[in-house]
């Protein structure tokens, strides 16, 4: 279930890119793309079952046993992963591009992610700190793990179909997502029921499992072209030099620096909208849990639907116009949910929402590759990959304190007010290919 912005591959995939690999023509072994591709439908299982539905919903109402402060501890244990993913992400990125072998640190970070993902089955009512801290570690693998993940594709193809690979990717997440949802199905139904808490927690046994399981045919089967040189202390501090000079470099470039301002605050708003979905769908409009499974299934179905759509609507209409529509569809979609008091209406949104959301990343994207000179494409987009995890370190923070104080739909308000703020710093932004005088 792609619902954040877990990944900046290369190329500039829109969303109307979800090809099968049968109707995929490309220079490329199908047997390493399929297997690559496979590490997608595997990580979803950690996505959908430990940050957005099941772990979720287990800490606020069994470890932190729906404590006045429950949301705000899960928005902090999430901010907290992703600023310690932002903070080693210029690293991680230096080694991937000076041939440290991309399947060892992949590897690494991948046992991280489903060692801590397995020892959430001994977290229990009042183990806090325990059930944060082993969050943190699994999440931070989760996301260091993509840099290297991602890193394999130019490895697999040429250029010119970075897109198609890129996008079958994607399908496969999104096809995980569901098949991860259906498996869970029979452990999550009875809910919190004392009786059904072991197999609450069986569930994120289910996402290790699964992760472990389809990640493994990469390892097998993806062959390492790159040079194998040692990670050595200078990879260090090449990544935070590169950092460093970006960040001259962009000052020079006005244009993509209000681009990518405009896109740290609207994606922070989307990020916090995706991680707290089910702790309010739960909390404020009391479902169950096999109707916030079908209500993600619904979710996840519209996202593929909308991404076709608003990948027609880019290509004709431009990326800007398309990306301030999707945005507007996204501050709808918050509007609705703090008026909203029944479950069914609330359905209705989260198909708005996953139109939204399949087009929300890959437009973002498209209409950076839009904005930014050639010789220089690889350089920001490393930058934009870590504003990208960076941006889900705000807004968690403030929904969940404005929550644990308020009320969660006084915190819906501000995340309304983030996409707003969003959305008035991109109108300045000019799609149009780099020249002089847009940064005059």
């Amino acid at each position: 279930m792609k619902l954040s912005a877990k990944s900046e591959r290369g190329g500039t995939t829109t969303g109307k890119d979800h090809p099968s690999l049968t109707t995929i023509s490309f220079s490329g072994n199908k047997r390493e793309v399929f297997s690559w591709a496979l590490f997608d439908f595997a990580n979803t299982a950690f996505y959908v079952l430990i940050l957005v539905i099941s772990y979720p919903l287990y800490f606020k109402e069994i470890v932190v046993q729906d404590d006045q402060n429950s949301d705000f501890l899960w928005g902090i244990t999430f901010s907290i992963s992703m600023s310690l993913v932002a903070l080693i992400s210029p690293i991680l990125g230096a080694a991937a591009d000076r041939g440290v072998s991309k399947k060892k640190f992949l590897a690494t970070f991948t046992l991280l992610c489903i060692l801590a993902t397995a020892m959430l089955f001994m977290v229990e009512a009042g183990a806090i700190a325990f059930g944060m801290l082993l969050l943190i570690l699994a999440n931070i693998g989760f996301e260091a793990g993509l840099v290297f993940y991602d890193s394999f594709l130019p490895d697999l193809t040429s250029q010119k179909h970075y897109g198609r690979i890129s996008g079958f990717g994607f399908a496969m997440g999104y096809v995980g997502s569901l098949v991860t949802l259906l498996v869970s199905l029979p452990l999550l139904s009875g809910g919190f029921a004392v009786e059904n808490l072991g197999n609450i927690r069986l569930s994120f046994l289910l996402a290790a499992g699964m992760f472990l399981l389809f990640a493994l045919p990469l390892f097998f089967f993806v062959r390492e072209r790159s040079g194998r040189h040692p990670f050595t202390l200078s990879i260090v501090t090449a990544g935070y030099r590169q950092v460093a000079q970006t960040i001259k470099e962009i000052s020079r470039y006005k244009n993509i620096g209000r681009f990518l301002l405009s896109y740290f605050i609207y994606f922070d708003a989307i990020n916090t909208i995706i991680i707290f979905s089910s702790i309010f769908a739960r909390e404020s409009l009391h479902m169950e849990m096999t109707e916030i499974i079908f209500f993600f299934a619904l979710v996840q179905t519209s996202a593929i639907a909308g991404s076709l759509l608003f990948g027609i609507l880019a290509d004709t209409f431009g990326q800007k116009r398309t990306l301030n529509l999707t945005l507007l569809l996204w501050l709808a979609v918050v509007i609705a949910a703090f008026f909203v008091t029944s479950k069914i209406p609330f359905f209705g949104i989260g198909i708005a929402a996953g139109i939204a959301m399949g087009s929300s990343q890959s437009t973002s994207r498209s209409l950076m590759s839009v904005i930014v000179p050639p010789v220089k494409r690889t350089e920001f987009f490393g930058f934009y990959s870590t504003f990208g995890k960076a941006s889900a370190i705000l807004g968690p923070v403030l929904f969940g304190y404005i929550s644990s104080m308020i009320n969660q739909r006084a915190a819906i308000l501000s995340i309304g007010f983030l996409l707003l703020i969003g959305i008035i710093l991109l109108r300045p932004v000019i799609e149009q290919p780099y020249t002089e005088e847009l940064h005059a």
